[in-house]
């Protein structure tokens, strides 16, 4: 599984939530490739009308991260990107994504932003992650809902303990 970390400074971007992928758009055509500019996504499965279907969301809604060295002309630049409220910081400087923390999404979404299904079993109530995302992750998996296809996960983003839903397949044991 190939990382998409491509140098050490991750940032995050406060954007308009719903308005994550347009906000992504606006800064690649700004910066042109500059930046690398990622939306981490989840496939989920979803039922309406008691029909299931498959559905992408954002695994941290109202959020962008750029990876690259921000200067201040740019910093400025960010400010006028419509759909964008801000960009995270702490004292007067940009906030850096800790890189252990960039570690774990970048795991999650390889290179393709979105973080597909994990195939789990679940033997005595213990949780064995066989392919996909989480594999090796299990320390990190609070509970699963197997009627829902999913498994709430504890990540830190920015400092902070999140959980997230996560898709997954539960096995069945032979």
């Amino acid at each position: 599984m190939e990382k998409i970390v491509y140098n050490s400074n991750w940032y995050a971007l406060f954007v308009k939530s719903g308005q994550e992928n347009k906000v992504k758009e606006r800064l690649e055509y700004k910066f042109e490739d500059k930046y690398r500019i990622i939306v981490p996504r989840r496939k989920l499965k979803e039922r309406k009308g008691g029909v299931w279907s498959y559905v992408i969301r954002p695994l941290f809604p109202g959020y962008v991260l750029v990876n690259g060295e921000i200067n201040i002309e740019d910093y400025y630049g960010f400010k006028n990107v419509p759909g964008l409220f801000k960009l995270l910081c702490s004292g007067r400087e940009p906030a850096r994504i800790e890189p252990y923390e960039m570690e774990v999404i970048s795991r999650l979404i390889s290179n393709s932003e979105i973080i597909g299904f994990s195939d789990v079993l679940v033997e005595d109530g213990k949780v064995i992650v066989v392919d996909g995302p989480l594999v090796s992750m299990e320390g990190r998996i609070l509970r699963i809902n197997q009627r829902k296809g999913r498994a709430q996960v504890m990540l830190n983003f920015m400092g902070e303990p999140r959980v997230v839903e996560l898709g997954i397949n539960v096995l069945q044991p032979v």
